[in-house]
């Protein structure tokens, strides 16, 4: 039959343009927390909090997509249309992030990302569906079986591509004077989209489109609320034995049955959205927790929203692995072969996942900087000649070096506390110099010993939130006391300037991680190399015949290296691959023909509740510790999926015909609600 019958030419464009697709929308998401955390300034919760309603908003509207689709506009209509309002949200993205408009940011991000998820999430059930209704079955069925994992491998290879690109656009090109260029990150996720469409359009010709047919999520919507108002009308007399049955004087007793056996199954999705809490924050708290780490690997600096390339790299390799090696030996040994099995092992595994990301975390918290509070100071010295310096400061004697820094540990201050000291200037031709050095309760100060007027200011000593570097200038020019003094790093658009004697100190400035030449008044005197999570003070020195630099640590940078995140990634990686593919197979084959709309419906609803109980976890703000609310989720998923285990115990497995489960009453031409979840199976549930 195939033989005359050829491979359907739109699936090609198809298959062109969910690459695109997906392209955009990763592009977009991976780089999405960070741009709300550092370029928009929310804090980390609130960052976290719109990201994840971002998410529930697009696993919401796939319901009114379906809809839409099926009752409405079809599919083709419903693509196009949705199409048009994603490509508008990424622009008004792309354009907010750009600083020379002057537009209000937020305001016109929070716009784009309600009509990107109202796009991506609108198209979600029907663009693959659109690819199944290319071909004729049963006359092509092995070019059929042979489009969704093509499809899957082009919507992971897409990921992929996005994953590495747009964060290198973020953080390797500079552009309107910021060292971080959103919007060109934006820009090209935009184009993309831009491109879907147009090659989505230029495919009208050769589609095969089919009409819209029974809205089936409606229809048992509507099924249940007159069972509902019929009961409670009811009479003792009139009794059913189900709830349902109340609505067999309006409803067919065939479609009521189906409905009766879909509850039976929909009851185990409540376990579900847990799993999803914890998959969903790869793309936000995973991501802040690498941006306090060490991305450095040999002269190649990987970004904390790159290290997201991790999911759909492993998922490539897992899904092969899985159905190759790894099932076939669990089925021969009959450990963890049935579907729920696999479910229960998928839930137990993004659990474990979670508990190795806490101990990273605790691990990471040992290199937190410890930050003056209630009841406590800091002090630091500087010493910004180019000699030793004798001081005693209370009861201790210290010798510091040219440039050195002393202190910077907390001590116990109620209010503030003067505390005397002695310096000896000898070494750099002065004086004996006697004072007073205060330290105020809940600040960071630092001092700097000058012979003649010794001045202090408050420290900046808390790591960035973007996880870049940060460097305050501290100058002494002896050759010209009363002029401006200016300090460029170089390939930079900043320049630091101390404008008279009177202002030494210069306010902080983020840079990119890497080594940079120091330029003191247009002369190259040296090099500094800075990295992630530091905080350095930049002392420039400039002598009767000699100018000389020293970087200092304030804050010291990241230690833990990113690659510590890894065994977290697979290991849920491997949970969420046997926990959405056999999600789909399970939903797919247990639910009648009739209800396969209805359980695409739901499923993807539970992906909007697994990111609805991070968004509530987060606003009620339970932990103020990392660690502590990683171990929340993991311990809360375990205990669910266990009891999801015991639950599953009881289940009797539903065995449709191979009519039933294709949903092909004229063998003609695929159910859009088969071909629908195939794809939100590979595409969605995976995350990829």
């Amino acid at each position: 039959m195939n033989g005359e019958l050829k491979y359907p030419k739109a699936v090609f464009l198809i298959i062109c343009m969910e690459f695109c697709e997906r392209f955009s929308f990763h592009g977009m998401r991976i780089i999405l927390s960070l741009y709300l955390k550092n370029k928009l300034d929310y804090t980390d919760d609130t960052a976290t909090t719109i990201y994840h309603a971002f998410m529930v908003l697009g696993y919401f509207f796939p319901l009114f997509g379906a809809i839409l689709a099926d009752s409405i506009l079809g599919k083709f209509k419903t693509i196009l249309y949705l199409s048009v309002f994603y490509a508008a949200g990424q622009i008004l993205l792309a354009v907010g992030a750009v600083p020379t408009f002057g537009l209000p940011v937020r305001e016109l991000s929070m716009i784009g990302l309600f009509l990107i998820a109202m796009g991506t999430g609108g198209i979600k059930p029907c663009v693959s569906a659109l690819g199944g209704d290319q071909f004729v079955l049963p006359e092509q069925e092995n070019y059929f079986r042979t489009f969704f994992p093509i499809f899957y491998f082009t919507i992971c290879i897409g990921a992929l591509c996005s994953a590495f690109l747009t964060p290198e656009l973020r953080n390797g090109v500079k552009c309107f004077g910021e060292q971080e260029c959103y919007s060109i990150a934006f820009f090209v996720p935009a184009l993309l989209m831009i491109l879907t469409i147009v090659i989505f359009v230029s495919g009208g010709p050769f589609y095969r489109i089919k009409k819209p047919t029974r809205p089936i999520v409606l229809d048992v919507t509507k099924c249940i609320w007159h069972a509902i108002q019929r009961k409670s009308e009811a009479t003792q007399e009139v009794k059913q034995k189900h709830w349902l049955d109340y609505a067999n004087d309006k409803y067919d007793p065939k479609f009521i049955s189906d409905i009766k056996k879909t509850g039976r199954t929909l009851k185990l999705f409540t376990a579900f959205p847990f799993f999803w809490a914890l998959s969903s924050q790869v793309g936000s708290r995973w991501t802040f927790q690498a941006t306090r780490m060490d991305g450095q690997i040999g002269s190649y600096l990987l970004k904390a929203d790159q290290i997201q390339a991790a999911d759909p790299i492993f998922a490539i390799i897992l899904v092969p692995a899985l159905s190759t090696f790894i099932y076939p030996v669990l089925e021969k040994i009959k450990c963890i072969h049935t579907p729920l099995q696999k479910l229960t092992a998928g839930g137990i595994l993004g659990s474990i996942a979670f508990f190795v990301a806490a101990i990273v975390e605790l691990q990471l918290e040992t290199t937190y900087p410890v930050l003056p509070t209630t009841g406590s100071a800091q002090l630091r010295i500087f010493n910004p000649r180019d000699c030793q310096l004798p001081i005693i400061i209370g009861n201790e004697s210290i010798l510091m070096e040219p440039f050195a820094v002393w202190g910077g540990h907390n001590m116990n201050v109620i209010g503030n506390q003067s505390i005397p000291y002695v310096a000896d200037f000898s070494f750099c031709g002065g004086d004996e110099k006697k004072g007073f050095i205060t330290a105020f309760e809940g600040q960071a100060t630092s001092y700097v010993l000058e012979a003649t007027s010794p001045y202090a200011y408050q420290d900046y000593i808390n790591k960035t939130k973007s996880g870049n570097p940060a460097i305050r200038m501290l100058t002494n020019n002896l050759r010209s006391p009363n002029t401006s003094t200016k300090v460029e790093l170089s390939g930079v658009n900043y320049v630091f300037e101390s404008s008279s004697y009177r202002e030494r100190v210069t306010s902080v400035a983020e840079f990119l991680p890497g080594k940079y030449n120091v330029i003191v008044n247009g002369k190259d005197v040296g090099s500094i190399s800075i990295k992630l999570g530091g905080v350095y003070t930049l002392q420039t020195f400039i002598g009767a015949n000699t100018t000389k630099i020293n970087l200092s640590e304030v804050t010291p940078p990241n230690s833990v290296h990113i690659l510590w995140i890894l065994p977290q990634y697979i290991i849920l990686t491997l949970g969420e691959v046997m926990f959405s593919t056999t999600g789909y197979e399970f939903a797919f084959t247990q639910a009648p023909s009739t209800m396969k709309s209805l359980v695409q419906a739901v499923w993807l609803l539970t992906i909007a509740g697994g990111n609805l109980i991070v968004v509530i976890m987060t606003e009620v703000g339970l932990f103020k510790r990392q660690a502590l609310e990683f171990s929340f989720f993991a311990g809360s998923t375990i205990i669910v999926f266990l009891i999801f285990a015991v639950m599953t115990r009881s289940y009797v497995y539903q065995n449709y015909s191979d009519d039933e489960i294709l949903g092909d009453e004229d063998k003609k031409i695929p159910l859009t609600q088969g071909t629908s979840e195939v794809q939100n199976c590979n595409q969605d549930n995976l995350e990829l």
